[in-house]
């Protein structure tokens, strides 16, 4: 795979065939990008199972957060990484090991050695790439959730006299 150039039908295969997402790196911060992306593909009928070690035994947009994808009660389809390239790495391994079937590095998340190994072991693999935006753009969504919120602005606020 060109993990430089994705075809339309690749990605829209892996988001058809995914019903249960492990999000790794999922925060509780309402203003992080996980906990935006958790949100949209909740809304889209997505089961999103967050992962957090530091977040462990809370909760997460009604989901509770677990330490590991180990803990996980539910067969993972997707995993989605919210960490560093570096960090990809184990979590890919992990992955592997639970039988996901594709593994999605988020935004600037790409580990090329991950990726080998995960594809050797039959996963489809997503690098550099968001699947909230591409599920919006794959289904002709102008507003994704969290851009026309009014809470990110390139504007300058008015202050008051």
């Amino acid at each position: 795979m060109n993990h430089d150039i994705y075809p339309n039908q690749y990605i829209r295969g892996i988001l058809d065939d995914t019903k249960v997402i492990a999000m790794v790196g999922a925060s509780p911060n309402w203003n992080r990008p996980s906990f935006f992306v958790m949100k949209y593909l909740q809304a889209k009928g997505f089961r999103v199972l967050p992962v957090n070690p530091g977040a462990e035994g809370q909760e997460i947009l009604g989901e509770k957060v677990y330490a590991s994808l180990r803990q996980l009660p539910d067969k993972i389809d997707l995993v989605d990484i919210f960490r560093n390239s570096e960090a990809a790495g184990p979590i890919t391994d992990e992955a592997i090991q639970i039988n996901a079937k594709a593994i999605w590095m988020q935004l600037t998340v790409r580990n090329d050695a991950a990726a080998s190994r995960a594809e050797a072991a039959g996963l489809k693999v997503v690098m550099n790439r968001c699947p909230k935006i591409e599920f919006a753009r794959l289904n002709g969504e102008i507003g994704w959730s969290g851009v026309n919120s009014g809470v990110i602005s390139a504007k300058r606020r008015k202050l008051p006299l």
